[in-house]
């Protein structure tokens, strides 16, 4: 290697003190949101699925709009592929959020210094993915609780019910956004400094032609 391939070399290669994201901010942050999923959906599974399993009981907090329900949603977030067959939903979800995880984790130790939204946005979404991993692994379905809905002409219009865990993956699921929104517009130049233009300089006067002999 000569010396020019060294220098170049250490040139490319990242200074000691490069940033390095905290694993321990990953793991409080993810253990924070995961932990008060569970306890919350241990709390509903107390005190709402009652003895009657095909009648929950049910507690209003806001009037025609918000009550806490005991359900089991054997689908994804906001009930997506519930209907699908139980000998492939099961399967299903535990491999999509065993790869989440993986992927959230690797996604997390590359991300740089000013990513602060990222920072946030990766744990939060790891927790989620972690609490209902759990209710799968436990129950093969997510216990939902959190239910919202008006009334209009006398029928009750309802979001699908969920719980702690599907907030804490939305809320990281917008701070990536955001994130992505910030990242390109820092790479359109509005969020960077204009570099100076360089001076303008005056080009050398051409040499006067020499006399023809005779007229010096």
């Amino acid at each position: 290697m000569t010396g020019q391939d060294a220098e170049e070399k250490r040139a490319e290669a990242p200074p000691d003190d490069a940033y390095r994201p905290s694993m321990l901010f990953l793991a409080v942050i993810t253990v924070v949101s995961a932990a008060a999923d569970l306890a919350s959906k241990g709390w509903a599974k107390a005190a709402l699925s009652g003895a009657d399993k095909g009648r929950p009981k049910s507690i209003e907090v806001i009037k025609d709009h918000f009550d806490f329900i005991y359900t089991l949603n054997p689908g994804g977030a906001w009930s997506f592929l519930r209907s699908l067959p139980e000998n492939l939903r099961r399967p299903f979800f535990l491999f999509v959020s065993s790869a989440a995880i993986v992927f959230i984790v690797s996604v997390y130790r590359r991300i740089h210094r000013d990513q602060w939204a990222m920072r946030w946005g990766l744990p939060l979404a790891l927790g989620g993915a972690v609490g209902n991993l759990v209710d799968r692994i436990r129950y093969g379905s997510v216990i939902d609780f959190i239910d919202f809905y008006v009334i209009r002409n006398g029928r009750e219009i309802h979001w699908p019910t969920f719980n702690v865990a599907d907030i804490a993956i939305v809320a990281g699921v917008l701070l990536m956004a955001l994130d992505t929104f910030l990242s390109r517009k820092t790479r359109g130049g509005l969020g960077e400094p204009v570099p100076p233009a360089e001076p303008l300089t005056a080009s050398p006067a051409p040499p006067s032609p020499l006399p023809p002999p005779g007229e010096a």
